[in-house]
């Protein structure tokens, strides 16, 4: 596909299966790896205080551009990373009434790039970029290959000071993700 529409979902986009690549982080600490946010500024995970929700995604498409690879949407998981990040966004508000006090966006993509992403999609909350996967590999982050690019599988963390208190993976369907966090949220409050 030359110039697909990032912002929806085709009907019949494949599910990924839960591979156990994330019941590590159930309760882990996060190692305190420095990363680079879309607003200038160095977050470490780790050292957030308060509820934080990060979602991970393997990678925003570029209008107008072809996908990284020819049967991207064929990979389970790899599509639907803008619908996942306007999820977050529309759903933003409902997430700091339920406590959280941040959102972070993450993938492996650069900084520059995502802050077109963030500005693009108006974002309320940072993207942070971990392009040489020092977080990534530090929590062993579930990854997968595509065009020689090593890129996140979608998972949703919750995190308390710190701490993963609730892991989602995989999130499915990727414009969903906020929804289902909330859900959580109501019912663990």
């Amino acid at each position: 596909m030359t110039n697909p529409d990032f912002s929806s979902l085709p009907a019949d986009l494949p599910a990924p299966q839960d591979d156990g690549a994330a019941r590590h982080l159930d309760g882990m600490v996060l190692p305190d790896v420095s990363l680079e946010a879309t607003d200038g500024t160095r977050v470490s995970l780790s050292r957030l205080r308060g509820r934080t929700v990060v979602y991970a995604y393997p990678r925003t498409g570029e209008p107008g551009q072809p996908t990284l690879v020819p049967d991207w949407d064929a990979i389970p998981g790899a599509r639907g990373c803008t619908p996942q990040a306007c999820d977050f966004r529309d759903h933003h508000a409902a997430l700091q009434a339920r406590g959280v006090a941040q959102v972070h966006g993450l993938s492996t993509q650069t900084s520059a790039y995502q802050r077109e992403v963030a500005a693009r999609l108006h974002l309320p909350f940072t993207l942070i970029a971990d392009p040489h996967r020092a977080f990534t590999q530090a929590a062993r982050l579930p990854t997968f290959t595509a065009g020689g690019h090593t890129l996140l599988k979608r998972l949703t963390l919750i995190i308390d000071d710190g701490r993963v208190r609730q892991v989602f993976y995989p999130v499915f369907p990727p414009d969903r993700g906020a929804e289902q966090v909330i859900a959580w949220l109501d019912a663990n409050a």
